[in-house]
Order: C-alpha cells, then structure tokens, then sequence
C-alpha cells in the first residue's frame, strides 16, 4: 500500500454506453485503495472524502473541454466502500454546448461487483464576468490564527490522520464549527491535484466540523453531498465552516461554506444519520 497516496492506478479503457448518447463512451478506470482511506466509523470501509475527491476526478477528465468546468456536484454513497480495488466508470449523460451532466460511479470488482457511490455534475461553459464578481459569504479568519490539533481523540486513524489541521472553532463550539485543511497524500499516485480534486479531498469533513455530538456517544454518518462551487478554489488550504442542525427523528442536516485562503468558494449540504451508540 502507498503512502503517499489515497489511491494507486491499474489502469483504464473505454467501453461503449448502450444506455446513454450512442457517440459517447463509458471510460472505465481501476483503482487500488490505500488505508489512508480508512474511515472513522470502521476500520473495513473508507472515509467519504477520498470517493467523493476520485469521482470528481472522473467527472473532470470525462469527455474533456477547456471551455466548461463542474458547477455542482452531487456525490451519492450507495453503501459502504472497501479499503479494496475499485472501478470508476463515467460518461456524459446530457450533452449540451452551454450546459451537460456527467456521471461517475464507483463500483467493487470481483464475483458480486456492485456500485457504492456514484457522482453527477452539471458543467457549464465559462465566460469573462469579472466585471460583474459579487461574493455573498465573508471570508474565513485567516489560517495563522487558527491551532494545531486533531479533528477528535476518538478519531485517530485512516483518512483523518493524513490532514494537516489549523482549527478556528472547535468541534461542539457554539455557532458553526471553523478550520483549515491541508490533504498531506496526492490524490492518485503519480498525479498532481486538481483544485477542485484538492477540495473534494476536504470538503465532506463538513459534518464532523459542524457537529455538536461527541462521537464516543454517537454516531452521525452523511449518506450524500452536494457542493456547489462559484470560484474555482486556489492554493492548497481549504477552509470549512459548517453547523449540523439535528430532527427527533435521526435525521439531521449539515449545511456550510467551503473557502480557499482569498475568500468563499462554495457552499455544501448533507443529509446525516444521527444514531445513539449501544
């Protein structure tokens, strides 16, 4: 297993799509899965934030244009996913020259292969509206006046251990929790972040960021995200401020704003199931 990586390639092809565009391909990509990956639920299945990072990198690399880029994402997890090798298979679903969805699906290998998380994204083309930048959220506090530490005593292992932290407010703080995050493994071995590889990498801590539970008592596991991105992120930090309002009945609902160090990127939802421990 790397250790510098979340994931390692084995390879890739194209197949054809019979239930999509009859000139579009699926492209098929195999995975290795490193234990950096290892959630904090269970040692057996894999932390949200690296799936959600490799299929926004097949959403990217899908059918390719310089002239597009991913506007919202919707990252589904269908069950849980195996620190094991996987296969990424994307396609454009929805062609358009201004607007098109793309889709990604993580599946395992193996005798009973089965699908455990699939991405969808509309991409939209790009235009000059510099004159018209208006930015609702303020930014973040800046990383120099956040501390070192870890994301929770009982979480000392796999994925979370693999991120450098500058916390603003705690975890269980009131009003939303704040921090900075830096992803210290490169996504796929061998390869170079992209900003929004980098962000995805980050982004679905949000509910652990803005929970208000201690997970020794509980558990709140996010069945979904969906981000929606303004401005591509810059440099290699991505701030998260989040708060996880909670129903009577196990359901709850992260909701938050995702920064780079010039100000306000994005905003993510979660759906989370809230869950009292034996």
């Amino acid at each position: 297993m790397s250790s510098e990586s979340y994931y390692v390639p084995l390879g890739s092809e194209a197949l054809s799509a019979p239930d999509v565009d009859s000139d579009q391909k699926i492209t098929v990509e195999r995975f290795d899965s490193t234990d950096l990956t290892i959630s904090v639920w269970a040692e057996t299945m894999q932390h949200g934030a690296p799936p959600s990072a490799l299929l926004v990198r097949a959403l990217e690399r899908c059918a390719p244009r310089d002239d597009v880029r991913l506007t919202r994402v919707v990252v589904e997890i269908l069950g849980p996913i195996p620190i094991a090798e996987l296969e990424v298979r994307s396609w454009v679903q929805r062609p358009g020259r201004r607007v098109e969805l793309v889709v990604a699906e993580l599946w395992t290998v193996g005798d009973r292969p089965r699908a455990v998380a699939r991405g969808s994204a509309w991409r939209m083309e790009t235009v000059d509206t510099s004159d018209a930048v208006h930015v609702v959220d303020p930014p973040l506090e800046p990383r120099s006046t956040g501390r070192d530490g870890k994301f929770s005593e009982a979480w000392n292992s796999g994925y979370l251990t693999t991120l450098d932290w500058r916390w603003i407010a705690e975890m269980g703080c009131e009003g939303p929790g704040k921090l900075w995050a830096k992803p210290r493994p490169t996504l796929v071995l061998g390869e170079t972040m992209t900003p929004l590889e980098r962000l995805f990498s980050i982004a679905d801590i949000a509910n652990g960021v803005g929970s208000k539970l201690d997970p020794a008592d509980w558990t709140f596991l996010n069945t979904d995200l969906t981000v929606h991105i303004f401005r591509v992120p810059e440099g290699d930090w991505v701030g998260v401020s989040s708060e996880t309002s909670i129903g009577p009945d196990g359901v709850g609902m992260c909701a938050g704003v995702l920064y780079d160090e010039t100000g306000a990127v994005g905003r993510i939802a979660q759906t989370v199931q809230v869950r009292a421990r034996p």
